[in-house]
């Protein structure tokens, strides 16, 4: 199941995976896991930096099938696992510079059957980059329940 609640500038996105928060976690925070899921079908991500503790960065790209290149990165707020990530996000233009900054939250919640995944990015500068990011996490979060199950 999967669940999107938005506003102009918040998008909420929920699923239900077969796999307990401990697996789901590792998801996020161990490189080799990550690169198998955080890019949408066609693209292939590469993981630059991944310090997942307070403070620590995160860089990732993306790599489209016509060879150019999609970057991003964020600072982690809150690291607590297997439980909760908090972290912000911003596109890098070509050159590398940072633009707008969202902030993720996600959450691992046990429930029977597995966990109960949800995702709130906050901060978005408009609805159409809100609309991209729900389109970019429900294929990915497509791609972790296939991985999990």
């Amino acid at each position: 199941m999967s669940i999107a609640e938005t506003s102009e500038t918040t998008l909420r996105v929920e699923r239900l995976i077969p796999s307990p928060p401990e697996v789901l976690f590792a998801f996020w925070t161990d490189p080799a896991q990550l690169i198998r899921w955080w890019a949408p079908e066609g693209y292939e991500a590469s993981v630059h930096s991944l310090d997942t503790r307070p403070g620590g960065g995160w860089r990732i790209t993306l790599h489209r099938p016509d060879g150019s290149v999609l970057a991003m990165s964020g600072i982690y707020r809150i690291v607590e696992p297997p439980h909760r990530l908090a972290f912000t996000w911003a596109w890098e233009d070509d050159n590398g510079a940072r633009r707008h900054e969202t902030e993720v939250t996600v959450k691992f919640e046990a429930t029977p059957g597995g966990t109960r995944l949800a995702l709130l990015q906050q901060r978005f500068e408009s609805k159409q980059a809100r609309d991209n990011h729900n389109a970019g996490w429900s294929a990915c979060f497509d791609r972790i329940a296939k991985i999990a199950a």
